[in-house]
Parts: C-alpha cells; structure tokens; sequence
C-alpha cells in the first residue's frame, strides 16, 4: 500500500483518540491484521478503504490525499511574460479514481438488484 495512505489512516485514527485495538474490531480483523494495514505491508481494499472512511468520518479523498497541486505555466508573447495557473491531477490517481467508480457502479448494481427482489414480494 501506498506509504501516504498508510500514514494518513494512522493520523486520522490518532487524531480520533482511537487505538488500533479499537479499529480492528470495527473493521472485525484482529489488532496485528491491522497494525499490517497501518504500517503499508497490507494491501488495503477499496471497501476496506471506504470503511476506514467511515469509520474515522474522514473522507476518503482526505486518506488518500487527491489534492489538485498547482502549476505555473509561463507563456510568452511579443516579449511580454504572462502567467497562466494549471491545476495538474496526477495520472496515477487515475486509477484510483477508476477504481472507486468501480466500486461505486457495483454498490448501485447490487441495491438495485435488492429493490428489484422486494418489489418481488
């Protein structure tokens, strides 16, 4: 995992006043599984991820840290120098982003099949 991710949940959990014991109940994994999770040797998953979100009530853009950063692109015309603001998203967030849409389409795929089955009944 990612070591930004990983420090993140760590801050976020210690700003809380939660303990890894507290965590890994509510995630119902046990205290090692999640010091893993918390020191970047575990791989993290995106329900797991949205969890942990919730959990801390922290937004999961906060965890993963998608912060548009700001670029300065300089532009010259007939000798006069102008400066244009660019915000650049990075590209590998791009599969992070995939992956939450993903995520996303499957929830809405799956409550949509339960509406279907209590219209059923």
């Amino acid at each position: 995992m990612n070591d930004t991710i990983a420090k993140n949940i760590r801050k976020y959990r210690e700003l809380r006043g939660f303990s890894q014991e507290y965590m890994a109940h509510h995630l119902d994994v046990n205290q090692a599984s999640y010091a893993k999770l918390e020191s970047g040797v575990t791989k993290i998953t995106i329900d797991r991820l949205f969890s942990i979100g919730k959990l801390l009530e922290t937004e999961v853009s906060e965890i993963l840290d998608l912060k548009n950063q700001i670029i300065y692109n300089q532009d010259l015309k007939d000798n006069a120098v102008g400066h244009q603001q660019v915000e650049n998203l990075y590209q590998d967030n791009k599969a992070v982003y995939e992956k939450l849409i993903q995520a996303k389409d499957e929830q809405i795929a799956f409550l949509k099949e339960m509406l279907l089955e209590k219209g059923k009944f």
